[in-house]
């Protein structure tokens, strides 16, 4: 299994939100496209990305380390509220 997280961007692009955390099987892309079509469709988010991991926490910390602090941004878990270890 992995975990899909669904977020979005600010409008200044300086934090990530955490709206959506999903288990799905490793490798099925359909069920990852799915439940981002239906964040984008809802407005609930406008990334997503899908980590070899098995806790949120560990998803989280990853989408921080590979995508929110690369771009010089800060990340917000609205899902579980994890805080992820920064550098």
């Amino acid at each position: 299994m992995a975990v899909l997280l669904i977020g979005r961007w600010d409008d200044d692009e300086t934090t990530l939100t955490i709206t959506e955390s999903h288990q799905v099987p490793d490798g099925d892309q359909d069920a990852a496209d799915r439940l981002f079509g239906e964040a984008l469709e809802s407005g609930t988010g406008d990334w997503a990305c899908a980590y070899d991991v098995d806790r949120h926490r560990d998803a989280v910390q990853r989408a921080y380390e590979e995508a929110a602090r690369l771009a010089g941004a800060d990340i917000e878990d609205d899902v579980e509220h994890f805080e992820p270890v920064t550098y």
